[in-house]
């Protein structure tokens, strides 16, 4: 197993060490300058829990870096925002922020959202080669301060077979085509199921059918008897589970725990489990690693910054993460993906695509879960997918979860090719209409 594929990007600054404030944050005038006169770093003092100040980056030194905007920001909300830019007020001084959220899109999205038989809504629209968000909607009725799009708090569910898929690709040289068997049914996962005995139930399948149809037993098979743990754990962390992502806002990290049982491993490797827990944002940047041919994204909600006085303090660039997987490996990813929008449990959702004017000119792939929670009375309900322009550049990811309550409204699918679908006619009418001018 080649566990140094998978180092960090770089080392993450620590977040939680308190500052014995004894001066004052001040920004020069002359610049941006961040100044900050600090006393003793201690670990005792209860006086020191603010964070310590904006840190200048090494290229642009003018300029803060992104991980540490979210202190600029404080607690401006940026889920569900209808205007851009904004004005936000940091140390009694007025700064302008300007996101790459698509207002079209966002408006679309938050109009058409049930809010009547959801917990919980979180939709996440984002280009996997640039990581610019388009779209961050959310609703949590349980808590409306919370941003859902955020929160890593939501079941994984069978989400993860993109990653067990990835590791069983990688490690063992599985293709889309490779053979598995099964008894019993497909969503069901027992420890009968995870013996290699046939008979004449037996079923034989493919690992893109066994993906495009959530094939519970044939994954619960590959985490039980074929990866172990320091395996699963690996890609997992490839996928940044258990570690920080660079973002403008705080952004909770996923949870992921592997043990060396071997019906654990099979629970982890299905998602048949809540023990694994994810944020739509976190299932973008996975879903961009297919899509950027092993590569995953940083997601960039902000694209600049500007004081008063017309300044920059911030300016987003695009940034990747250590690579997942192998550009073969994204491929045959990718077979899997697209296989469950064409034949998959993603099918009905997806139906009458290449009629469509607008989806017939895109390769669509995508990732259904779901899991209800321990309580048994809110069922997590996802969608991942990408949409790539066949004739183009463009394209999209998106992450949607949707908690539904006693009645199912709107599924996750349906608003992952709301947006979609949305994004993309706009998107070819500007298009159609430049070409018009530049011939004109």
């Amino acid at each position: 197993m080649r566990r140094q594929y998978f180092p960090t990007r770089r080392s993450r600054p620590d977040r939680s060490r308190p500052w014995l404030a004894v001066g004052l944050l001040v920004l020069s005038l002359a610049g941006i300058g961040w100044v900050f006169t600090a006393g003793v770093n201690t670990q005792t003092d209860a006086a020191v829990a603010d964070p310590p100040p904006p840190r200048k980056t090494e290229n642009a030194p003018d300029l803060i870096e992104k991980a540490d905007v979210h202190i600029l920001l404080g607690k401006t909300r940026l889920i569900n925002l209808e205007v851009d830019p904004i004005k936000v007020d940091f140390d009694g001084r007025p700064y302008q922020v300007s996101t790459s959220l698509d207002l079209g899109l966002q408006q679309y999205l938050l109009e058409r959202m049930d809010r009547v038989n959801s917990r919980y809504i979180g939709i996440v629209a984002m280009q996997p080669d640039t990581g610019r968000i388009l779209a961050m909607a959310g609703f949590n009725k349980i808590n409306p301060d919370q941003d859902p799009c955020r929160m890593a708090e939501y079941p994984a569910a069978s989400l993860f077979k993109i990653v067990t898929a990835a590791a069983a690709v990688e490690e063992k040289g599985y293709t889309a085509g490779s053979r598995f068997k099964f008894n019993g049914y497909k969503h069901t996962l027992y420890k009968r199921q995870l013996t290699d005995k046939t008979n004449r139930y037996t079923n034989s399948i493919s690992l893109r059918d066994s993906f495009a149809q959530s094939v519970n037993p044939v994954f619960g098979k590959i985490g039980a008897l074929v990866l172990n743990r320091e395996i699963l754990e690996a890609y997992g962390d490839a996928f940044a589970f258990n570690r920080q992502v660079d973002f403008e806002l705080n952004l909770p990290t996923s949870r992921l725990a592997v043990t060396d049982e071997s019906y654990h491993r099979a629970e982890i490797a299905s998602g048949f489990n809540r023990q694994t827990t994810l944020s739509p944002l976190h299932a973008a940047v996975i879903v961009s690693a297919v899509v950027n041919g092993g590569n995953p994204v940083e997601p960039t909600l902000v694209d600049r910054i500007t004081s008063d006085d017309g300044k920059p303090v911030y300016r987003s660039a695009p940034q990747f993460l250590t690579a997942a997987v192998s550009p073969q490996t994204a491929d045959v990813l990718d077979q899997l993906m697209t296989a469950t929008v064409t034949s998959g449990t993603a099918r009905k959702i997806f139906r009458g695509y290449k009629r469509n004017k607008v989806l017939s000119r895109l390769k669509l792939g995508g990732k259904t879960g779901s899991i209800y929670n321990r309580a048994h009375d809110a069922r997590f309900d996802w969608f991942v997918g990408f949409a790539t322009e066949k004739k183009g550049p463009e394209k999209m990811v998106v992450a949607v979860m949707v908690a539904h309550e006693e009645y199912i409204g709107i599924r996750a699918g349906q608003y992952a090719r709301m947006a979609i679908e949305h994004y993309f006619k706009d998107y070819f009418a500007k298009k159609v209409q430049a070409e018009k001018d530049s011939s004109g």
